[in-house]
C-alpha cells in the first residue's frame, strides 16, 4: 500500500486551510485517494491550526497519527507534532520562524524579497514541499494558477522560489495510474445529495460545523436551482422550513446541537402536522457551547428523542462522502413520501474533512410522494391503510389545505374527541411499518473486513473510516448501521450472527449506540470511546482494539 501523510500547520491567519487544500489537490493530480483532516480553534487570529493530508493508492476515509512530512510555518507546529514524525520523516520549516532539526527554508524572507504579504508564506511552503516530493514544477504551477485567482503571478513566483530552494527530493512520491477524483467535504456532499433528492429551499443560521452547507448552496444557487435563506435565529429557521414545506417546497435545514435544541418544538409540530422537513444535525463537542470547532458523536440519543409526544422519525447517519450524498438524497425523498421529519446525523469530522468522492456511485431509485388526485373533497389527513395521506398545496383552487398543531380531524380541524384522537394518532404511527418495509429495500447495515471473523467492531457515522481500516488491518469484521431510526434490528442481528466478541467504537463518553444496541438485546463486550473532542486515527484505533482483544 502506497501511503503518505503530510501535516501543515501554523496559526490562524496563515492560510493553513487553503494550503492544505492545494496539497490535497497536488496528491490527487498524482492519482492518490485523498483524506484531509482540518483542525482549528475558534479564533480569528492566533491559536494552532493544522491540516493532515493523507494520500493513498486505496480508498481512505480517515487520517493517521504517524506522519511522513511536517510543514511548519511556526515553532509551535514543529514542537507539537515532531513526536508523531516517522523514523526517516521530514520536517520542512520556515527558518525565519522556527528552529528545529530538518530542512530549513526561509519562507518569510522569500515572501518579503518578492514583495508579497505574510500569508503568502504558505505558497512558498507548497513550492518547497512539491520539490521535496519530486513533483514536476509544471504540475505545481498549473494548480496554483487554478487555485489562486488573486495575485496569481506573484504567488507563482513565490512558489517557484520555494521550489528552487530545495536542491533535491527528500521524500519522492510515485505517480499512480489513476485519474483524479472530485474532492468534496462532507458538507458539500450533503448539499449535493439534497439537490439530488429534489431540494428547493435551504434555510440555516450559521453554526459550525454545518455552516459549509449554507456557504456552498448560497454560492451555487443559480446553478443548482434552489433558494437559500439565513434568518435571524434557529427558531425562525425551523419554522420557515415548515412553512416552505407546507407550501410545497422541499426544504432542509442545517445546524449543530445548540441550534437544534431551539428547533425541537418545530420538530414536534412537523410530526403532528405531518410536514416533511430534513434536519441536518452536524455534531460538535458539547455540552452547551462545549468545544465549538471540534468533533463528537454526542447527540445521537438527543436527536432520537427530540420533540415531545410520539411521532415517526427517520434518522440516517452517513460515514463518508458517498453515503452523505446518497443518504441525504434518500432522506429528502422519504421525508416527502412519509410526510415526516427526517434527520441526517453528521459531525465536524465528516462535515469539514475533505475526501476523494467516488464519482461512479449509482443514483437512488425514484421515490415519489403521494399527491391528491383532485377528486372529491380534499382531506389533508385522510386515513389510508399505510397511514400516508395524499398531499395538496395552497393555491390549488379545488383544495382547502388545512394543517394544525392541535390534534385534528381528517379535514385538519381541531378535535378533542377521544375516538378521533386515537384514530389520527394510529394513522400517523401506521406509517412506521410502511417505512420499515421500504427501508428493507436499501442497505441499512454495512459489513466490511473479514466476514468470517468471530470478532466484530461496530461503529456509526464518521468513525467508519478509522474503524474500517483498523478492522482490515487486524483481520476482523466491521459492522456499520447507516439507518438509526427506525432501528434495523433484523439486519443488525444478521450482520452480528456468530460474533463471539463485539467491540463498540464511538466518539462520545457514554457509548450511545451501545445503549441502543443493548435495548434491542444486542450485548456489547467492550466499549472503545474517545471524548477529547478529536476523532480516532487509524493507527491509534488499531492499538486500542488490540488492547481490548488482549
Amino acid at each position: 500500500m502506497k501511503d503518505i501523510s503530510i501535516l501543515i500547520g501554523g496559526k490562524a491567519g496563515d492560510g493553513i486551510k487553503g494550503a492544505g487544500q492545494i496539497i490535497a489537490r497536488l496528491l490527487n493530480r498524482l492519482g492518490y485517494w485523498i483524506f484531509l483532516y482540518d483542525e482549528y480553534p475558534s479564533l480569528v487570529k492566533g491559536g494552532h491550526n493544522f491540516n493532515v493530508i493523507r494520500g493513498s493508492d486505496q480508498k481512505i476515509r480517515a487520517h493517521k497519527k504517524d506522519l511522513d512530512i511536517i510543514v511548519a510555518l511556526n515553532q509551535e507546529t514543529a514542537e507539537k507534532h515532531k513526536d508523531d514524525l516517522k523514523s526517516g520523516g521530514l520536517i520542512l520549516y520556515d527558518s525565519d520562524e522556527a528552529d528545529v532539526e530538518g530542512l530549513c527554508i526561509p519562507f518569510s524572507s522569500i515572501v518579503k524579497e518578492m514583495g508579497g504579504i505574510p500569508i503568502m508564506r504558505n505558497t512558498a511552503a507548497i513550492g518547497a514541499l512539491a520539490k521535496s516530493l519530486d513533483i514536476e514544477w509544471s504540475v505545481v504551477a498549473k494548480l496554483i494558477a487554478e487555485a489562486m485567482e488573486k495575485q496569481t503571478d506573484l504567488n507563482l513566483k513565490i512558489a517557484q522560489k520555494g521550489y528552487e530552494k530545495v536542491k533535491m527530493p527528500h521524500v519522492p512520491l510515485t505517480r499512480l495510474e489513476k485519474d483524479p477524483q472530485p474532492l468534496l467535504t462532507g458538507n458539500q456532499a450533503i448539499a449535493l445529495g439534497a439537490v439530488q433528492g429534489g431540494l428547493n429551499m435551504y434555510i440555516a443560521y450559521p453554526m459550525t460545523p454545518s455552516s459549509g452547507i449554507l456557504h456552498f448552496l448560497a454560492a451555487h444557487e443559480d446553478e443548482l436551482g434552489i433558494i437559500t435563506i439565513q434568518p435571524e435565529n434557529e427558531i425562525a429557521v425551523a419554522l420557515i422550513a415548515l412553512g416552505g414545506a407546507y407550501a410545497g417546497a422541499r426544504t432542509m435545514v442545517g445546524t449543530s446541537g445548540g441550534g437544534f435544541a431551539l428547533m425541537t418544538e418545530a420538530v414536534s409540530l412537523a410530526g403532528e402536522a405531518e410536514i416533511p422537513v430534513v434536519f441536518v444535525e452536524s455534531q460538535r463537542a458539547g455540552a452547551s457551547t462545549g468545544v465549538p470547532t471540534y468533533t463528537a458523536q454526542g447527540d445521537l440519543l438527543f436527536v432520537l428523542h427530540a420533540g415531545h409526544g410520539e411521532f415517526l422519525k427517520l434518522v440516517l447517519a452517513p460515514g463518508d462522502v458517498e453515503e452523505a450524498f446518497q443518504l441525504t438524497a434518500l432522506a429528502l425523498k422519504l421525508a416527502w413520501k412519509y410526510q415526516t421529519p427526517a434527520f441526517i446525523l453528521s459531525d465536524k469530522h465528516l462535515s469539514e474533512s475533505t475526501f476523494s468522492f467516488d464519482s461512479g456511485i449509482g443514483a437512488e431509485a425514484s421515490i415519489e410522494p403521494l399527491l391528491w388526485d383532485g377528486k372529491g373533497e380534499y382531506r389533508r389527513y385522510e386515513d389510508k391503510d399505510d397511514g400516508i395521506s395524499p398531499l395538496a398545496f395552497p393555491g390549488n383552487p379545488k383544495a382547502v389545505v388545512k394543517v394544525s398543531s392541535n390534534e385534528h380531524t381528517y379535514m385538519g380541524f381541531t378535535t378533542e374527541d377521544p375516538d378521533m384522537v386515537e384514530r389520527i394518532q394510529s394513522k400517523r404511527l401506521r406509517k412506521r411499518q410502511a417505512l420499515i418495509e421500504e427501508l428493507a429495500e436499501h442497505e441499512q447495515v454495512k459489513v466490511y473486513g473479514n466476514n468470517d471473523s468471530k470478532i466484530v467492531a461496530i461503529c456509526w457515522g464518521s468513525t467508519k473510516g478509522a474503524c474500517l481500516e483498523a478492522a482490515e488491518e487486524l483481520g476482523i469484521k466491521m459492522v456499520q448501521p447507516v439507518v438509526i431510526e427506525p432501528f434495523p434490528v433484523e439486519p443488525l442481528n444478521q450482520a452480528l450472527s456468530g460474533a463471539e466478541k463485539i467491540i463498540n467504537v464511538e466518539v462520545n463518553a457514554t457509548g450511545q449506540l451501545g445503549k441502543i444496541l443493548s435495548s434491542h438485546g444486542i450485548n456489547i463486550d467492550h466499549n472503545i470511546l474517545r471524548f477529547d473532542a478529536r476523532p480516532f486515527t487509524v493507527d491509534s484505533l488499531v492499538g486500542q482494539i488490540q488492547e481490548a482483544l488482549s
